[in-house]
């Protein structure tokens, strides 16, 4: 079975092996049990359930949440020679009567459908016609209210596994304890299925996290070192994702914004733009992202905090899913842990919902405030050990640390004394001993912690509450105007019985222009510009994506490897069969400079067993032309039988006959039995 798997990844795919984790799950999918797979973003979840769907008789149903997202993969995969719809509420009549009519003959290997689809009593009936075999599940956090992208309609697709009685794969990339078990629950009737849960680390993205200096200009020069590349910044709010869409747009960049209260029309209009074009940048909130399925996104900034660790993970995410580098960086504050603290005090969910919320959102601003490694950490709270990664900034650069225990007795001192209703800029100035009018009115000069605090500046104290808040050993109390108040968290250090190490503020750091790791070495670089325009020229004439041609990571391999024949060319990772007869030649013309003139009957050979055979096949009728002694009338084979003859590889003369007539299997049968015997 697995043999069957690796001849279809690398013909159809043109993948020379699995990802890590990838083969146990497609055996898992295709021996027919129920499968939730929880992989990293970019891990190849697609691939888990596309794979097996091609090995076996049968339509597999694939339950997808975007529009966006399922005509993307089904375009991905009529490229690749795989028969593949997608029904949604944005087809034609016309479009869905050739579907039903595909669906009837055969055609069609995998079909993709909403969930809110599964609410017309007609899709069962049609799903059992078709003979389905398999429904997949995408995004299958879905499902959860604990999940970020609930969608009620999710909870039909377990009525629709004991309707059809067929296996169920589930697939997600971030799913913690209590999702899983919504999962389980709502999907596969509490009957736990095999579960996966693969690696979370993406090596080939760099994680980097930046206090706010000037936000607008941290990413003005963020977006300028890697101007070009195609990249998503990430807002808090609708009206910052259109002044710094304007921003980026003034500064030369091409860039769009994009938000839930957009028109909708507007809204596919930036999704199409930003599929198709090389470049672009979107300015969005994260009503922009879970449909997303390009792979060449080069970097993910994010203009204010995200909502969790888990909001995080997902985000970023989506740079890289080509596996080549792929940078990103997050832009908090005080502000920005105020405001989610908020957000959380102030929503109408039950106390032990907002608990877990805050949790989340401390892992978050762990991984903000860390010390070490940031990929060790991110990793550590998806339960996985890892060495210092080498590709975070705390890695490039390690933190000046410092003892702040005394530091943050010294500012719990001052929250208690002033009864917990002050924020930091008060504080600070009790603390350093500046006797404003507000201090002396209320007789905040004659506290002991008055001017205790003057060894550390105004903005050393500003990074210190910061922190504070990032270890959540004081929370802003929306009651009270954003006072700070101390958590139980604090008690130890304020008792003496714990200290703390924090990092001295690196607001100088910000500002310096940040470091690109280049796609190629510098002699590929032009090759690479060259591969990209070709690549471009033919998604506009095609009217798809650039990456439904190639990917930048096959882009990159060709720049690197430069194969100079089309057997060369069939060993780069992601050029399968149908992509390497539809556009092999034209991208080893830009390559070798030269047009390759190799006959179509050869070309469908290239990188397969039979392609060397051929080679020998033509050169011999070629020296056979005109028989041993060169006299003889003038004859050859033609291509298209060489390559049935190279194909088949017969084993008696006989064989050979059904592909030569009676002249030709006199004049070459003898030499070309010879070829064959010799293999």
């Amino acid at each position: 079975m697995m043999r069957r798997a690796e001849e279809i990844l690398s013909s159809v795919y043109g993948f020379p092996g699995f990802r890590p984790g990838q083969a146990e799950i497609v055996a898992a999918v295709a021996s027919g049990e129920n499968v939730l797979a929880i992989m990293p973003t970019g891990g190849g979840k697609s691939l888990c359930f596309q794979l097996p769907a091609l090995m076996g008789d049968g339509v597999t149903v694939v339950i997808s949440p975007l529009i966006a997202l399922m005509r993307d993969q089904v375009r991905g995969l009529r490229e690749a020679g795989v028969g593949a719809a997608a029904l949604t509420s944005a087809n034609t009549e016309d479009e869905n009567e050739a579907i039903f009519a595909a669906l009837d003959e055969g055609a069609i290997k995998l079909l993709y459908m909403a969930p809110e689809r599964l609410a017309s009593g007609a899709t069962l009936s049609l799903l059992r016609r078709i003979g389905t075999r398999l429904i997949a599940v995408d995004e299958a956090h879905c499902v959860s209210q604990w999940g970020h992208d609930f969608r009620p309609d999710y909870l039909r697709i377990g009525d629709l596994r004991r309707a059809l009685a067929v296996p169920l794969a589930a697939f997600t990339a971030t799913a913690d304890e209590e999702t899983r078990a919504e999962i389980v629950t709502r999907l596969f009737d509490g009957e736990a299925p095999k579960t996966f849960l693969r690696g979370f680390d993406r090596p080939n993205i760099h994680l980097a996290f930046t206090v706010k200096d000037q936000p607008r200009r941290q990413i003005l020069d963020f977006a300028g070192a890697r101007r070009g590349q195609s990249g998503i910044v990430y807002c808090a709010t609708r009206a910052k994702t259109e002044t710094l869409a304007q921003a980026l747009g003034e500064a030369g960049h091409a860039a769009c914004h994009y938000h839930g209260g957009m028109d909708p029309d507007h809204r596919r209009q930036v999704e199409t733009r930003f599929q198709q074009d090389d470049g672009l940048i979107v300015v969005a909130t994260i009503a922009f992202g879970m449909g997303i399925d390009k792979p060449d996104i080069r970097w993910v900034a994010h203009a204010d905090l995200p909502k969790s660790i888990e909001g995080y993970y997902q985000e970023i995410g989506r740079a890289g899913r080509d596996g080549a580098p792929a940078d990103t960086m997050t832009l908090y504050g005080p502000d920005d842990i105020r405001l989610r603290r908020t957000q959380i005090d102030e929503g109408l969910a039950p106390p032990d919902r907002k608990a877990a919320d805050h949790a989340r959102l401390n892992a978050l601003l762990g991984l903000a405030e860390a010390t070490a490694c940031r990929r060790q950490r991110l990793l550590s709270y998806f339960g996985e050990a890892a060495e210092p990664c080498g590709n975070c900034d705390l890695c490039d650069t390690p933190p000046d640390l410092f003892d702040g225990t005394e530091a943050v007795r010294k500012a719990l001192s001052a929250i208690l004394r002033t009864g917990e209703s002050f924020g930091a800029g008060h504080l600070t100035d009790i603390l350093m001993g500046v006797a404003t009018d507000k201090i002396r009115q209320r007789g905040h000069d004659a506290l002991p912690t008055f001017g205790a605090g003057r060894d550390l500046g105004k903005a050393a104290w500003a990074a210190v509450f910061r922190q504070m808040m990032g270890h959540d050993l004081i929370r802003p109390d929306f009651e009270r105007h954003g006072a700070f108040r101390m958590t139980e968290a604090a008690r130890p250090i304020l008792r003496g019985e714990a200290t703390i190490t924090l990092r001295r503020d690196t607001i100088q750091r910000a500002r310096t222009a940040p470091v690109v790791r280049a796609l190629v070495a510098d002699e590929d670089a032009p090759l690479l510009s060259a591969l990209k325009a070709r690549r471009r020229a033919l998604a506009e004439a095609a009217k798809v994506p650039a990456y439904v041609i190639f990917t930048d990571r096959t882009l990159i391999e060709m720049a690197e490897t430069r194969p100079s024949t089309l057997d060369e060319m069939a060993h780069v990772s992601g050029v399968g069969a149908k992509k390497l007869e539809s556009y092999g030649a034209i991208f080893l013309e830009v390559i070798t400079g030269a047009p390759q003139d190799s006959h179509p009957a050869r070309r469908k050979l290239a990188g397969r067993p039979g392609a060397a055979l051929f080679d020998r096949l033509m050169e011999t009728q070629a020296q056979l032309s005109r028989g041993e002694d060169g006299t003889g009338k003038y004859l050859t084979v033609d291509p298209p039988a060489l390559r049935r003859i190279a194909e088949a590889r017969p084993k008696s003369r006989d064989q050979l006959a059904r592909y030569l007539d009676p002249a030709r299997a006199e004049r070459f049968g003898a030499a070309f039995m010879d070829i064959l015997a010799a293999g």
